[in-house]
């Protein structure tokens, strides 16, 4: 993962989290560090708070705009901002194992099954002997 995917997915996990009352200080102080940190790299540029304000109360709106400030901003290169991401992310993963999965299957008795995004299958099934 690039380092400003792995930034907006933690900032993103860590805002899912925080809307919870059972999640540990320890996630809250993450994302508050993680949070500072992008104000911090994002203030010299003209929309940067701006675009982080509106990315938390509107993501799908606003990653991708997040995305260019912090890729104008040069975060890749800045490893406290990586390390400070990855840790909120081992933190959620820890306390809840599924919270950052898109997907929970369990295809264990299925057939012509196909998990992902965007894809297209076509099934055909043998006649079987007995009761359907």
């Amino acid at each position: 993962m690039d380092p400003v995917t792995l930034i907006v997915t933690a900032l993103a996990a860590g805002a899912t989290a925080g809307l919870g009352d059972t999640v540990s200080q320890a996630i809250k102080d993450a994302y508050g560090a993680l949070k500072s940190l992008i104000r911090v790299r994002l203030r010299e540029r003209a929309d940067g708070d701006l675009v982080l304000d509106r990315y938390e109360k509107a993501p799908k709106t606003w990653e991708e705009p997040l995305k260019s400030e912090l890729e104008e901003a040069g975060v890749g290169a800045d490893a406290e901002l990586i390390a400070t991401a990855g840790r909120l992310i081992e933190l959620i993963k820890a306390e809840n194992p599924g919270a950052l999965m898109k997907y929970n299957v369990d295809a264990s008795s299925a057939q012509g099954v196909q998990i992902g995004d965007h894809g297209t299958q076509h099934n055909v099934f043998p006649d079987r002997p007995g009761p359907p």
